[in-house]
């Protein structure tokens, strides 16, 4: 299908780690989106292995919860219409639980720009771009965009 005969809006399945409140993230979703859009943000509920194996999972949701309500107020703020999805601990798992009833056009990861996390999450970009049959994008924001921690 070429874009000039698409007649549905572009979907966008946007994972949104640790980089949810970036500055830059509204405008690069609106480059991505190219037109009208739908943007699924996923909000994996990210938990250490421990809290995994005990099942303490509270914290790690209402975590969750926290971060896409921030990031789809300020999606929306900027005219991306957007709606969102608390997911499964493992980024990769919940973006394969959100494509059946969300079938993407195109995979957006949203990371910090710590350094020691940026190698763990690349390891998901990759797996990612292995696992799925989509364009994948990692966004990494510069540390000014981010919000410092109370």
């Amino acid at each position: 299908m070429t874009p000039q005969t698409r007649t549905q809006p572009r979907r966008i399945l946007l994972v949104a780690g640790d980089a949810a409140d970036a500055d830059s993230l509204p405008r690069t979703m609106q480059a991505r989106a190219r037109g009208p859009a739908q943007v699924l943000v996923v909000a994996p509920a990210l938990n250490s292995r421990l809290r995994r194996w005990t099942s303490d999972e509270d914290g790690a949701r209402a975590a969750a919860e926290a971060r896409l309500h921030r990031c789809l107020a300020r999606l929306r703020a900027h005219g991306v219409r957007a709606e969102g999805v608390i997911g499964d601990a493992d980024p990769l798992q919940a973006v394969a639980d959100t494509l059946p009833a969300f079938p993407a056009d195109e995979l957006v990861i949203a990371t910090g720009p710590d350094p020691g996390a940026r190698r763990l999450h690349r390891s998901v970009v990759e797996r990612a771009r292995l696992r799925f049959a989509l364009p994948v994008l990692h966004v990494v924001p510069d540390a000014q965009e981010l919000p410092r921690a109370a």
